[in-house]
Formats: structure tokens, sequence, C-alpha cells
């Protein structure tokens, strides 16, 4: 008997030859990421970000400041921040053709605010200002949360102080149910846009949307967050 029938007799017939039934390797997946194999990787519990500091500051020091000078009992009911509102108007670089600018608005907005912003489109048309229904005349971006506070931080600390002349924010700019509105007459003042790569100046309208019930406790609300309110004016226009 030749030696390949003797190795082929000591297999009984169906079993899978030498060397071939082992089992194999396992292949790591192809185009993984570095990111997505380290975090798998760490296995340890991530600690959260800590809250903004204009919220720790809100519950520390402006809930207490309220309560005792509206006489609430329950800390809930204080007022507080609800949203911010930034927008822009573009109506006049759509109605001039110049999308590129549109697109520039867009984008230093949305370095802004830290979110992309929503373009707002015409209602009706108006023959006067060139504009048609439909047409995409403003940008939008709406801010809650901690995103919210993290900008009002930077607004006070950062922007308004970069503003050329300022001599105070207008402390009649409430309406009744508490909501500031201020506007900008260039995006420079945040030092997130790059001055260098600015073309042309862009204003911007800010509101500050609020729970207070009257203008006056929403400009104390305002006050105690740190906006610099003038003096010299009456306050008591509502």
């Amino acid at each position: 008997m030749s030696e390949e029938k003797k190795e082929k007799s000591k297999h009984p017939k169906g079993a899978p030859p030498p060397g071939k039934g082992a089992p194999k390797k396992e292949k790591k997946p192809k185009g993984q990421p570095a990111a997505e194999a380290a975090a798998a990787a760490d296995e340890g519990p991530q600690t959260p970000a800590p809250p903004p500091r204009l919220l720790e500051h809100y519950r520390q020091k402006v809930v207490p400041e309220l309560q005792q000078k509206f006489g609430y009992k329950n800390r809930l009911a204080v007022p507080r921040l609800d949203k911010v509102v930034i927008s822009m108007g573009v109506g006049k670089l759509v109605t001039a053709g110049e999308k590129g600018k549109v697109e520039q608005a867009e984008k230093e907005l949305g370095v802004i605010a830290g979110q992309r912003p929503v373009r707002c489109k015409a209602k009706k048309s108006v023959a006067n200002f060139k504009v048609r229904e439909g047409q995409e005349t403003g940008l939008k971006v709406t801010l809650r949360g901690a995103r919210m506070y993290e900008f009002v931080d930077r607004l006070v600390t950062l922007a308004i102080p970069r503003v050329r002349d300022f001599r105070g924010l207008a402390p009649a700019g409430f309406d009744r149910e508490g909501n500031y509105n201020f506007g900008f007459v260039e995006q420079t003042v945040f030092p997130e846009v790059n001055a260098a790569e600015v073309t042309f100046q862009q204003g911007m309208n800010v509101t500050v949307v609020t729970t207070a019930p009257n203008p006056d406790q929403g400009r104390e609300l305002l006050r105690q967050f740190g906006f610099p309110f003038r003096t010299d004016e009456k306050t008591e226009k509502n």
C-alpha cells in the first residue's frame, strides 16, 4: 500500500484533512477610525461636562436675589431664561444676486451661535423691496439649554465690551412679557469671527426670551446676569 493511501486510511470519511479544520482568527473590521478604536478600548466611565458658569450663577445667586426682591416663595416661580433667538436680515443681498455673501453670513452666524442657522423665506411678495414670495430673506438661530447660557456668557463678557463707543444697553427695549430685544451693527464684535476674512458688515438682532411676567422683573433678571443697561434714561416705559 502506498504512503498516500495509508494517510487517508488514518482519517475517517467526511473528516476534514489535517491543518484545514482549525478555527480561523477573527479579522478586524476594515476602515474603523482610530478614534472609535480608542473609545472602544477605554471602557472606563466618562465624566459628564460641567454645567455652564452662568447657569450655576443663576442657581446660587440670582434666584435668592429675585426671591427676596419680588417675594417669590417657590424657587420654580422665579423668572428665568427661556431661549435666545439670533436673526439676520439678508434680503438686500438676495435681491442684489450676491449669493456668496449670503452663504458667508450664514457661516459667520453659525460660528457665532455654535449652531447651524435656519433660512427663513418671505411669506408674501413686496414689490417695493423687490422681494418675491418664497425667497430666502433671513437667517435665524434659536438657542436653548446649556448652549443658550454659554452664548449669553460670551455675549456679556466678550461681545458687548467690544462695541465701539458703547454707552450701555437701552433699558426700554422690553416688551410687555419681559422679553428683551437689541441688535449689533456688525458681526466682528464676536471674537469667534475672524475680522481679516470679513468682506462686508452684517448686523444682527438678538431676542432674549424670559419667563418674567412684566418688564421690571425681566430687566432685573438680565441685570443680575450682567447686562449693562443705561441708567440715564427712564425705565418706567412698559
